[in-house]
Parts: C-alpha cells; sequence; structure tokens
C-alpha cells in the first residue's frame, strides 16, 4: 500500500478541518474516500463541496463499505470508543479525537480491543508535535535534573465566549460532551502533563460548573496532585480569563525548567540540593547554577503531524507519537478530578470506575441538551485553525 484512503466520521468543526487538510494534500500518502455525519444539511453540502468522496449517514456503513483503510474520528465524545471499536473489529486503521472517551470503562474495552488489533491505532494529541514540550520531556526523563519535585502548570489561556458554547447542541452538556473544560480543551495540557511527568497517585480536585458561562459543566478547574516519589503538583486552568496565562514549572532535585512564551529556561545545580542540604557548613549554601535558555521558533506540526505521523506508521512501519491505548491516561486524571470534587475528597488512581460513572449518570439525567444548529459543514476551516493553535 503507497496511499491510505482516509474516512472521516463526523464533519462538523474539527472533522471539517480533517477533511479540508486532507484534500489540500497537507498529509502526504493519505486521500480522502468517503465521509459520514448523521445530519443532511452537513451530508449535502459535503456532496456538493467534495467531489470524488463517497457520502455516509451511518459509520458502520462507511467501514463496511471497503473504501477505507482507514478512519478518523471526529463526533462528540461519548462516540469515539464505539466507533474506534467497531472500526478495529472490521478491519480499519483508527485515529480518533481527542478526548479517548467520556469514562475509563469505556476506554479500556476500546484498549483490550486494540491490544488485539494488528491495526494502527492512534489518538489525537496534536501538542505532542510541539517542539518545547517535546524537549521538556527528554530532559526530564534524561534525568539531567534527577528527580521531580513539584510540577506547576498555570494554563488560563484557554478562553471561550459565550457564543462558542453556543454554536453546538452537545457542546458544554453532560450528556452531550460529558465535562467542559477539563475535558474539551484542557485535555491537551493534561495529557502533556502527565506524557512530560508521568502519572500522579493522588487527586484532590476543586471544579466549578458554568462559574463564567451560561452552561452545565465546568469552566474553572483547580486541582493538587501528589507522586509516588513524594512530588506534587499543582494544575489551574478556566476558559473565563482573558488575557490568560500558559506557564509551566517542573521543580527537581538538580534544578529547574520553567516553560512559558515560548522559552524554555533551564538552571541547573552542579550536584542534587540533597546533598548541599545535609553536607553544607554554612548556613546559607549557594549550589553552582547553570542556565540556559532553549528558543523554539515554531509551534509545531499541530493535527497535520499527527495525521501524518498516524499515515506513515501505517504505510512505513513509523513509530506513533500519540499511540491511541495512552488517552486512558489524561481520562483518568480527569475522571479522578471530577470525582474528587463530586465527593469532596482525595481520590487515589486508578479511579473507582464504578462509582465515576453512577455520579457521572446522575448528571447526565438532567443535563439538556442546547437549541443549537450542528449543521455547518466547513470546506475550510482556515478560520477556525487558530483556535487549537499553542497560545503562549
Amino acid at each position: 500500500m503507497d496511499t491510505l484512503r482516509i474516512g472521516v466520521i463526523g464533519i462538523g468543526n474539527m472533522g471539517s478541518a480533517h477533511v479540508a487538510r486532507i484534500t489540500k494534500g497537507e498529509v502526504k500518502g493519505m486521500v480522502l474516500a468517503a465521509v459520514c455525519d448523521i445530519d443532511e444539511k452537513k451530508r449535502m453540502a459535503a456532496s456538493e463541496a467534495l467531489k470524488n468522496v463517497t457520502v455516509f449517514d451511518d459509520y458502520h456503513a462507511l467501514i463496511d463499505s471497503g473504501l477505507c483503510d482507514a478512519i478518523i474520528i471526529a463526533t462528540p465524545h461519548y462516540f469515539h470508543p464505539e466507533i474506534a471499536i467497531y472500526g478495529m473489529e472490521h478491519g480499519v486503521h483508527v485515529l480518533t479525537e481527542k478526548p479517548a472517551g467520556v469514562y475509563t470503562a469505556q476506554v479500556k474495552a476500546m484498549n483490550e480491543v486494540a491490544e488485539k488489533s494488528d491495526k494502527v491505532f492512534g489518538i489525537m494529541f496534536n501538542q505532542r508535535t510541539t517542539p518545547i514540550f517535546a524537549k521538556a520531556r527528554e530532559i526530564l526523563q534524561s534525568g539531567q535534573l534527577g528527580e521531580m519535585k513539584r510540577v506547576v502548570w498555570l494554563i488560563t489561556n484557554w478562553y471561550r465566549n459565550q457564543a462558542y458554547f453556543d454554536s453546538g447542541s452537545w457542546r458544554a452538556t453532560w450528556a452531550g460532551e460529558g465535562g467542559g473544560v477539563l475535558l474539551n480543551q484542557c485535555v491537551h495540557n493534561i495529557d502533556l502533563w502527565q506524557w512530560i511527568c508521568g502519572m500522579p497517585v493522588k487527586i484532590r480536585g476543586f471544579a466549578k460548573y458554568g462559574k463564567y458561562h451560561n452552561i452545565e459543566v465546568d469552566d474553572d478547574v483547580t486541582v493538587y496532585a501528589e507522586y509516588a516519589n513524594g512530588a506534587t503538583g499543582t494544575f489551574i486552568t478556566t476558559t473565563g480569563e482573558y488575557p490568560g496565562t500558559n506557564r509551566l514549572e517542573i521543580s527537581c532535585d538538580k534544578g529547574k525548567m520553567v516553560i512559558e512564551n515560548g522559552v524554555l529556561k533551564l538552571w541547573q545545580l552542579d550536584r542534587s540540593e540533597r546533598e548541599y542540604c545535609f553536607d553544607s557548613n554554612t548556613n546559607t549554601p549557594k549550589p553552582e547554577i547553570t542556565y540556559s535558555e532553549l528558543t523554539f521558533d515554531k509551534k509545531g506540526t499541530a493535527h497535520t503531524g499527527i495525521c501524518q505521523n498516524f499515515t506513515d506508521a501505517i504505510l512505513t512501519g513509523s513509530p506513533l507519537l500519540s499511540p491511541g491505548v495512552e488517552g486512558i491516561n489524561s481520562l483518568e486524571i480527569i475522571n479522578a478530578i471530577y470525582l474528587s470534587d463530586w465527593t469532596e475528597s482525595t481520590v487515589t488512581l486508578p479511579v473507582d470506575e464504578k462509582r465515576y460513572f453512577e455520579l457521572l449518570q446522575e448528571r447526565v439525567a438532567t443535563s439538556k441538551l442546547r437549541d443549537a444548529d450542528d449543521s455547518t459543514f466547513r470546506s475550510t476551516a482556515d478560520t477556525l485553525s487558530d483556535r487549537w493553535s499553542v497560545k503562549w
């Protein structure tokens, strides 16, 4: 195989963006073969805009058609595992949009299918392509800063206005989206958090629901985390501040790094602070510090990069940058944050998935989808591209 025939399932904002980049030839080796949506207006618009592309109203039919070697899932969150499972079980490779799902039980079922399948399974964690975050991961995992003591991420520049939430019936509802800033916007940062620093073992979360918007779900969250080695972490986010901040600081026993405004600042000690603490004979020791700055001009290849990596993994066997089975890690943290807030307690990971599901269903039972027009299909998504980029 030298060309990957792709089907895009769900052609709203995100699906339209994928269609646009594929039809413009931005992903080498990937060609658009089919699209699917349950909305008739979107299908009609797609039929007019896309030549030689088959349009389906049911994802089963698209997958079973034999027209596609792989699918991109760009539906509302609850459907990601369901469609991914059907796809892998019926012979197509799968690239799903984030998040992996809404609750860990459904994602575990998806991952079990993926582990047994010979199909490539990826997830759209596009910020993993950002060079500055990849470098931070390399530095921390290399051990050159020693053992982590603390991580602090203030990520409050995911600003959204009311019109954004009103643009889709499923948005910002427990029944349609399954969560708010944590599950939609900040799932990227939570993925990077665990990708760089590893998984915490305990979470205490504090969330506010509809604090800044007329929505059901969270738009302001503060998190305290603990790690197995005793390190701690804080994570603060909101969609209700402008201008916001994106600042990541990781402190270790041999120095620290700070990422802000596209610059990685690095302070390195000549030996461990723990040694200075107990070996120094002076009351005010001043460990020797080497300071450096790394500036990154590029923000990464984002969604196009993940699509290209997915294509290359299928056509040439290249390793995946963002394997689908890793999607459960960020979801585990997100579920733990919600469960902690709902129960006003510290939650130990892995999360009690049964309890989480029960409490989620209580919220779903009283949830109301929005009165919004979901029928828009965009043959170009250039006007939306900045929404998904890394913002400093």
